[in-house]
């Protein structure tokens, strides 16, 4: 399995690409970002990857966890973002379904702006 290493610096757009084409080839893709701009990064590029997989009609599910990595003789914290595909109708009625905290905004009157004296 080849990890994507993404940097602050990485192209959403490349890694969605990488992303997908493991997806398709694996069905499987493990990224591993290190700081907030490289999970942004890798985010994002989960994001992308999914319209890049549409027309397939394949979709994925993202799960994060943390690891440890030793970085110039000290110990990171990073994440790991493993995508695995996932079947295209099941992942569409969840991210289409509001969840409870939505509905309920959704119900509720707008509230005034009270300002702080």
């Amino acid at each position: 399995m080849n990890v994507l290493k993404v940097a602050a610096q990485s192209k959403p757009t490349a890694v969605a690409g990488a992303v997908a084409g493991l997806i398709r080839e694996e069905g499987r893709a493990e990224l591993q970002a290190i700081g907030a701009g490289a999970v942004n990064q890798a985010i994002k590029a989960i994001a992308i990857s999914r319209s890049y997989l549409s027309p397939q009609h394949l979709d994925v599910v993202c799960v994060p966890t943390f690891m440890e990595v030793e970085i110039n003789h000290s110990q990171r914290t990073g994440l790991r973002l493993v995508v695995q595909r996932w079947d295209y109708d099941q992942v569409h009625s969840i991210a289409e379904a509001p969840t409870g905290a939505e509905r309920h905004w959704a119900d509720q009157e707008p509230q005034p702006q009270v300002e702080a004296s």
